[in-house]
């Protein structure tokens, strides 16, 4: 049997450590004996071995074949062992040792290649949406690859040499401002006492420095910055040469390389999506929301994976420092719109599409994030929004809306319905519903929701039918009943009528007619139900103080 003495154990072709060996050695199954001569079985003597014995062994076990090595070696015998030259000990014991070394250092995790690490941090699947780009180096200079335009140094106009070339300037500058700061220590206190000669000396120079920037562009750097503007739009950043002071823009340098630093962090923390521009979480008021669903937000807010959001003109920030300073002088409290309704603290804002265009923006993107069906993002003139708030001491915070159409042909008194996910399953949803349905009432008309309907608004409405055909039914004292009579009383389309008494099978065919059996089962478990959840979700026709608008 021929051995393979390509390579020695525990070393790669390349030379460099082979630690998935070391450390599979130990779990490689032998005989107890073989175990015992671990430390001398793969040794170059062994495998210096005559073609004759070799050929003698390869005849005595030629029907079985020894199990192989993790390095394509098969394992040496006891006879090979004893054939091994007596020069070759001290070499052997060398060997031996080298091998002994290799087996301890197997559980050390960092002799494993760097490469490992690297494949686990970073998703070869995204690429970065910069045109012409192909995702290697990083703004920052310590990274290997980029997914976004932050890190991108094609976008900045740089090539990933110069960005690591910059990495090591502003290394070294911070080692020098830390011994600065380390000589300064001596001082017991820096407040009140006059500046040092050295921070008197960066003043004059910095000072000279802005002074010698020119106040204008000249023809040519006018002409290279148009023709920059021309070839890439906006898929490259401005030039910025000369039109600040080589300082500032260097400033301005760090600073974006320290905030593409940061969102690499929280990249690799999972709190920043990759390229799917997928936001996971919104910061809505007090509370922290999961969205369920993708929803259409500029890409430099949707790539950030998190977004805080005003609960009162819900514009959407990318931090908490911006949405901190927007709170501190955001003048809104309550939706823009009529207030038509209040009860309690509950009101509803009749908010017009056409005059709040931006703020019913806002308000469909942010229902987007938990509704699959919806379509409806800009274009939201033809619609009015009736918003439903919880007032406290500190505003009108959001419960839920809907939106119906201006001119609808079809009747369609619901667009679009949402309740926030921190309010459901209070009993907002039917409030919304009913409100909807009371404004038909108004209008004197039968209204529908709009098709098609999300899981949770079909549950939501399916329940609202029900509850009103069985409140209905037992308040109603004669004996012939018309669905033509129960669609005018309730506002509820007939269709949506005879669904519902199907579904709960009191809707039967007999002798050529259809029958509506008063199930009075149902209608003692709804009454229970009304009973126990008594008065508190509901909607009072007297709290409203609408009109419909006019050409509806």
């Amino acid at each position: 049997m021929e051995i393979q003495a390509g390579r020695t154990a525990g070393s790669s072709s390349d030379g460099t450590e082979d630690s998935d060996f070391s450390a599979d050695l130990e779990h490689a199954e032998a005989p107890e004996s073989a175990r015992r001569r671990s430390s001398t079985r793969l040794t170059r003597a062994s495998l210096r071995l005559s073609q004759s014995s070799q050929d003698l062994k390869q005849g005595a076990d030629r029907d079985e074949t020894p199990p192989r090595t993790p390095t394509g070696n098969a394992p040496s015998s006891e006879s090979d062992i004893e054939v091994s030259s007596p020069s070759n000990d001290l070499e052997d014991e060398r060997l031996a040792k080298e091998l002994s070394l290799k087996e301890a250092a197997a559980h050390d995790l960092s002799h494993r290649p760097k490469r490992r690490r690297f494949h686990e941090s970073y998703n070869f699947n995204m690429k970065c949406p910069t045109p012409g780009c192909n995702s290697l180096g990083h703004l920052t200079g310590r990274h290997e690859r980029h997914f976004s335009i932050s890190g991108c140094p094609l976008y900045h106009n740089l090539s990933a040499d110069e960005c690591k070339g910059k990495a090591s300037t502003r290394d070294k500058q911070a080692e020098e401002r830390t011994l600065s700061h380390r000589q300064d220590e001596n001082r017991h206190s820096t407040r009140n006492q006059a500046p040092t000669d050295r921070q008197l000396r960066y003043k004059e120079k910095v000072t000279e420095l802005r002074r010698k920037r020119n106040s204008s562009l000249n023809k040519d750097q006018k002409e290279k910055h148009m023709d920059h503007r021309q070839s890439h739009g906006a898929s490259r950043e401005p030039l910025l040469e000369n039109i600040t002071s080589d300082y500032d823009l260097e400033l301005f340098r760090k600073a974006q390389a320290r905030a593409s630093d940061d969102l690499e962090k929280l990249r690799l923390a999972g709190q920043v999506s990759e390229g799917s521009n997928m936001i996971k979480t919104i910061v809505f008021g007090r509370y922290e929301l999961d969205t369920w669903y993708h929803s259409p937000y500029p890409e430099e807010y949707a790539r950030l994976g998190r977004l805080y959001m005003c609960e009162f003109c819900l514009k959407y920030m990318k931090s908490q420092t911006i949405l901190r300073r927007h709170m501190a002088k955001c003048v809104w409290k309550h939706p823009p719109g009529d207030e038509i309704y209040r009860k309690g603290n509950i009101s509803v804002f009749e908010v017009d599409g056409k005059k709040n265009k931006i703020y019913c923006q806002n308000l469909c993107l942010l229902a987007k994030l938990f509704l699959d069906h919806k379509t409806l993002y800009y274009d939201v003139e033809p619609f009015l929004f009736y918003v439903m708030t919880e007032a406290d001491n500190t505003g009108c915070h959001l419960v839920g809306y809907f939106s119906k159409e201006k001119n609808s042909f079809l009747n369609y008194n619901v667009s679009c319905i949402l309740t926030m996910p921190q309010y459901m399953r209070q009993g907002y949803g039917k409030m919304l519903i009913d409100f909807s349905y009371l404004l038909s009432k108004v209008e004197e008309k039968v209204g529908s929701p709009e098709r098609p309907l999300s899981d949770l608004g079909l549950i939501s409405y399916r329940s609202y039918w029900k509850e009103v055909l069985l409140r209905y039914l037992n308040n109603f004292q004669g004996k012939e009943i018309s669905i033509k009579e129960i669609s005018q009383e309730t506002a509820v389309n007939p269709v949506d009528i005879v669904s519902t008494l199907q579904s709960l099978q009191m809707l039967k065919y007999w002798k050529g007619k259809h029958l509506v059996l008063k199930r009075q089962d149902l209608i003692d478990d709804w009454k229970a139900k009304e009973t126990k959840r008594g008065n508190g979700k509901t909607i009072d026709p007297t709290a409203l103080k609408w009109t419909p608008p006019k050409g509806t």
